[in-house]
């Protein structure tokens, strides 16, 4: 409170008006942020949410000091009766809606009564005479420090006394500054109430000098802030922790990218072998991220020359995203690979398959298909788990093969798998794809499934199994997807 040897500082009084207007401003800017706060559904286990919520709260808690600080600029400061302690550390009452202080029957611009924990309670001031050595302490001081009025204010000599250890060097500074040089006053320190209560007390303020210049008395305006730092606080620390999250994901992608380089093929455009064959295979393939994540997934592709002359096709996706569904996709596929070469046919593959799955340290389910082409006798052997079945185009129009039997990988010990087998002419092309590509709104939605079938021309009459890959992404690149997805183009030569 300005003292009144400010003789060469009169004091201004804002217009009513004005006032009124700021109050009006900030009672309708708290109501909307309540009601964002209010319907906000917050995840506890999601740092981004946590921190949003921290900062509402933190800006609701601002809003609510500023209401009262301008009713008290409107009003002035209203006849206070004995002073009440604070009733505990944590501050004012909290709503249920905010978790912050409210009273419901008093509108922003309006003096509350003096009640325990009031925004009002937050701001006291005081004077301190260095010719008379009288001490004047506003009632709001009394509360904040917890002392009575019978105890009578404390000298610039005790308020050390109250402060904590620490910050006793910053109190003295402020002073001397204050009294020696004539600097403005201007720091915060902790206080240990009497009742044992820390409390975070922002102190402002500057000395009032006589006619002479000398310095006749200090004035001070003494803001408990431990909510406002409380609130501060809660808002670094969730940025922190979304900083840290944020930092893992990216790390844990960029793990996970280098590990999915590692293992999927490593060839761009189209790969060509079987040429021994009457029919050799043009092969192409291409991954596609989900839109919805920043994880990588588990999906996989592949296609291999075999020993014998064969060639292996290969597509599948386990659950998951991340380091974790990579790596048990990397062991998968390194797995398939190996048994493909040593002789073992598409059925009993997805059979040892499953039992690798269904005993691994870190469970999952896959859904998987592998195909075995014989470039001699023009035979597509193929077996699938819980699997989109191949797309067969040929002559302008496509159809789905007829899927064996065969269950998810890893979803029930001992699981038997069937095995098909399709005779391919040349000029033929197969598309092969997780359900990812084409997944719809839910179970028996084929709308993806009938817009592949729909490219059909456009396949039949790419030139190369790259150019039918591009047709694909094309439709379906762009889209919000869920879940990643692969697509493998595969042509049969004339």
């Amino acid at each position: 409170m300005p003292s009144p040897l400010f003789a060469d500082r009169p004091a201004q009084q804002p217009e009513p008006g004005a006032v009124d207007a700021l109050i009006s401003q900030t009672r309708r800017l708290r109501g909307e942020l309540v009601a964002v706060r209010r319907d906000a559904v917050v995840d506890d286990d999601d740092p981004q949410q946590r921190w949003q919520r921290a900062l509402c709260d933190l800006a609701v808690s601002q809003l609510d000091d500023l209401g009262a600080h301008l009713g008290q600029l409107r009003a002035g400061v209203p006849e206070q009766t004995a002073p009440e302690p604070l009733d505990s550390d944590e501050g004012p009452e909290t709503a249920p809606d905010t978790g912050l202080a409210t009273d419901p029957g008093t509108a922003y611009g309006e003096i509350p009564p003096t009640r325990t924990g009031s925004l009002l309670s937050r701001v006291g001031s005081a004077e301190w005479n260095l010719l008379t050595d009288e001490v004047s302490w506003s009632e709001e001081l009394f509360q904040i420090f917890g002392r009575t009025r019978e105890s009578g204010p404390m000298s610039l000599d005790e308020m050390p006394t109250m402060v904590f250890a620490e910050d006793q060097p910053l109190l003295q500074s402020l002073v001397t500054d204050c009294l020696i040089d004539g600097k403005p006053i201007d720091g915060e320190f902790r206080i240990v109430r009497t009742d044992g209560r820390v409390r975070t007390v922002h102190m402002t303020g500057e000395p009032v000098l006589d006619a002479d210049g000398c310095t006749a008395s200090m004035w001070a305006v003494l803001r408990d802030v431990s909510e406002l730092r409380r609130s501060q606080r809660a808002v670094r620390e969730s940025r922190d922790t979304l900083e840290r999250s944020r930092h893992i994901e990216q790390t844990e992608r960029r793990v996970a990218v280098e590990l999915q380089e590692a293992v999927l093929p490593p060839w761009r455009g189209s790969l060509r072998f079987a040429h021994d064959g009457p029919a050799p295979l043009d092969v192409a393939a291409h991954y596609l991220p989900a839109a919805s994540t920043g994880l990588i997934g588990g999906d996989w592709y592949d296609a291999l020359a075999l020993p014998d002359g064969d060639a292996l096709l290969t597509v599948g996706d386990l659950t998951g995203h991340g380091v974790a569904a990579t790596s048990s996709m990397a062991m998968l596929l390194g797995a398939l690979r190996g048994m493909a070469v040593a002789g073992i046919r598409p059925a009993a593959l997805m059979g040892h398959l499953n039992q690798l799955l269904d005993t691994s340290v870190q469970p999952a389910l896959g859904s998987a298909m592998c195909c075995r082409y014989d470039p001699v006798a023009q035979t597509l052997t193929w077996a699938q788990a819980g699997h989109p079945a191949p797309l067969l185009f040929r002559d302008g129009t496509g159809h789905l093969l007829r899927r064996p039997e065969g269950v998810l990988l890893g979803a029930t010990t001992g699981a038997v798998y069937g095995e098909a087998e399709t005779r391919l002419l040349p000029g033929d092309l197969l598309v092969l794809h997780t359900d990812g590509l084409t997944r719809g709104s839910g179970t028996g939605d084929d709308t993806g499934a009938r817009r592949l079938l729909a490219l059909g021309p456009r396949l039949t009459g790419a030139r190369d199994a790259q150019e039918g890959v591009r047709a694909v992404v094309e439709e379906f690149g762009e889209e919000q997807r869920e879940d990643d997805a692969c697509v493998m183009v595969v042509r049969v030569g004339r």
